[in-house]
């Protein structure tokens, strides 16, 4: 798995190299299309071979520390050895998911910017309370990714929350990570507003 991973990336490291080359080079950034694609492409590739280069050290320090394991009695550094070995075994897996998401070629619309309508569902108040908190939670991953949010128009829940809230998200490859979370979300717990302590099932709908 590691070595062909390896070979699938080896020709984007050397196109990343070249562009590199390319939009320092004086006749590129007098034309400014082909500026500006290149500059794309170098952005795109730069995330590839930033987690590539990770991948490789991660490959690096296992292979040292089934060195050592193997090799070496002293009971300090055969510790280490361990606590290294087991480090990075986690990592090596979500840096090769991270690698065949980034492999997968781009929807051109995904760069683009998203209007987000959050409505409550079947639930009564505690759906609208639960529209509420899926606002709040949307609100603060954008923060998080320095994405901007404007309010454009809500409706608010009797019991807190809202019936239904409109906002427009604006940043980088917002529409390509927020497309995933159209559809029914549901949430089952104990709703404020119940004095029995029951289990409701609520849903409000993203799209």
């Amino acid at each position: 798995m590691a070595e062909s991973l390896l070979d699938k990336l080896e020709h984007l490291v050397v196109r990343f190299e070249e562009v590199g080359t390319l939009i320092a080079d004086p006749s590129i950034i007098s034309d400014m299309d082909r500026f500006v694609k290149l500059n794309k492409e170098y952005s795109e590739l730069e995330k590839i071979v930033t987690v590539q280069q990770e991948y490789k050290k991660t490959l690096e320090s296992i292979r040292e520390a089934k060195a050592i394991l193997e090799h070496e009695a002293d009971s300090e550094l055969r510790q280490l050895a361990n606590e290294d070995l087991a480090i990075n075994s986690t990592k090596l897996p979500e840096l090769e998911e991270s690698i065949k998401l980034l492999l997968i070629p781009s929807d051109p619309e995904d760069a683009k910017n998203v209007v987000m309508e959050i409505r409550a569902g079947t639930g009564g108040d505690e759906a609208a309370i639960f529209a509420g908190d899926l606002y709040k939670m949307y609100s603060k991953y954008c923060e998080s990714k320095g994405w901007k949010t404007e309010l454009s128009g809500y409706t608010e829940g009797p019991s807190g929350g809202f019936k239904e809230i409109i906002f427009t998200v604006k940043g980088d490859y917002v529409y390509g990570i927020l497309k995933y979370e159209s559809g029914v979300h549901r949430v089952q717990r104990v709703p404020a507003t119940e004095t029995q302590g029951r289990v409701h099932t609520s849903a409000a709908t993203v799209a």
